[in-house]
């Protein structure tokens, strides 16, 4: 008899149910999060289990790690493509749990992508980096703030995050409090300059750009750190069919519904990485100030437009660009993006 064992993943517990192949419920429990009582409550329905299914939350690492290296055909469910009965009047844990060991019994389960293990660590040191550098820009904002409205002039970000010089001071000497935050945020953003650069140093001498995304260095905006940002976050490639798929991924792709040519609502716009939306901003950023081509696109589409669409719409060429280059093997060609 074949089994189906959904899992309701919580921060600090889980809900394990099993149903067999006419949906009978054969166990249901709620277990602590700890990988050897949920082996041990797995254990006697072992050769029967076809799959063990889990919802892919903030924590399905450790779950998903424990199960696979124990044998267990694991399946990450995708929560934002699972749908329920609209009708339900109760839902709870327990349904939950049931319905992603239904979705798998009828071969229906939206999947979400088990990144590998062995890359996981150094992902998540480049996103701390991304971390950090949001949390100094905040500060190099307040700071400049701060200048403006005191001082009448406009201190730029470049200078402000130069670690051995300081342009702070002099501006807000004389006034006691302005100069203690001065003085602190200064303080502040270099720590953080030097805890970024610390990270990039630590992921250049340790991770090397596979063969498939050798190209991105090629893209203009793409160095060092937003290739290897893009080669670890987007993973294996052949995962997209389309390279529609991948924009989409990346949150390149506009999120409204149209009929008959109105608006009719709009999809969920947090759907994808946020990471690669990240890398993908930063690098037309990038190349419209330093490669003319990216540029004219961008001035003529701002014509057009706005700044903001010119943004996103060359941020969205530079994905639909990096897909082919990671896909095929390629290096970038301007007059195929840009023609």
């Amino acid at each position: 008899m074949k089994l189906y064992a959904g899992i309701d993943l919580h921060s600090n517990n889980n809900f394990l149910a099993i149903s067999d192949i006419q949906d009978k419920r054969v166990y249901q429990k709620r277990l602590p999060n700890q990988g050897d009582v949920v082996l041990a409550e797995l254990e006697p329905f072992r050769e029967k289990i076809v799959g063990v299914t889990i919802e892919s939350t903030y924590i399905w690492y450790w779950l998903v790690d424990v199960l696979m290296d124990n044998g267990y055909t694991t399946y990450l469910a995708n929560p934002a493509a699972i749908q329920k009965y609209k009708g339900l009047k109760y839902s709870s844990d327990k349904h939950d749990a049931f319905w992603l060991a239904h979705l798998l019994r009828l071969g229906i389960l939206p999947e979400g992508y088990i990144y590998p293990k062995a890359d996981r660590p150094t992902r998540d040191l480049l996103r701390k980096r991304g971390h950090l550098v949001q949390l100094r820009t905040s500060l190099i904002n307040s700071l400049q703030g701060i200048i403006s409205r005191n001082c009448g002039c406009k201190l730029s970000g470049s200078k402000i995050k130069r670690v051995k010089e300081n342009h702070i001071g002099p501006l807000l000497a004389g006034q006691e409090d302005l100069e203690l935050s001065g003085e602190v945020s200064k303080e502040s953003i270099d720590f953080l300059s030097r805890q970024i650069v610390k990270i990039e140093n630590t992921v250049v001498s340790r991770v090397k750009l596979r063969k498939p995304f050798l190209g991105l260095q090629t893209i203009p905006g793409l160095g060092k750190i937003l290739s290897l940002t893009i080669m670890l976050e987007t993973g294996a490639i052949e995962r997209f069919a389309k390279v529609g798929n991948f924009s989409s991924y990346c949150r390149k792709v506009p999120t409204t519904w149209q009929s008959n040519d109105k608006i009719k609502g709009k999809g969920n716009s947090k759907n994808g990485n946020k990471y690669l939306a990240w890398a993908f901003s930063e690098a037309a950023e990038f190349a419209r100030r330093h490669d003319e081509v990216a540029r004219a696109f961008y001035n003529r589409k701002a014509g057009r437009t706005n700044r903001m669409i010119a943004h996103s719409a060359l941020a969205h060429k530079l994905a639909r660009a990096a897909y082919y280059i990671m896909r095929d093997n390629v290096e970038f060609d301007h007059r195929r993006l840009f023609a």
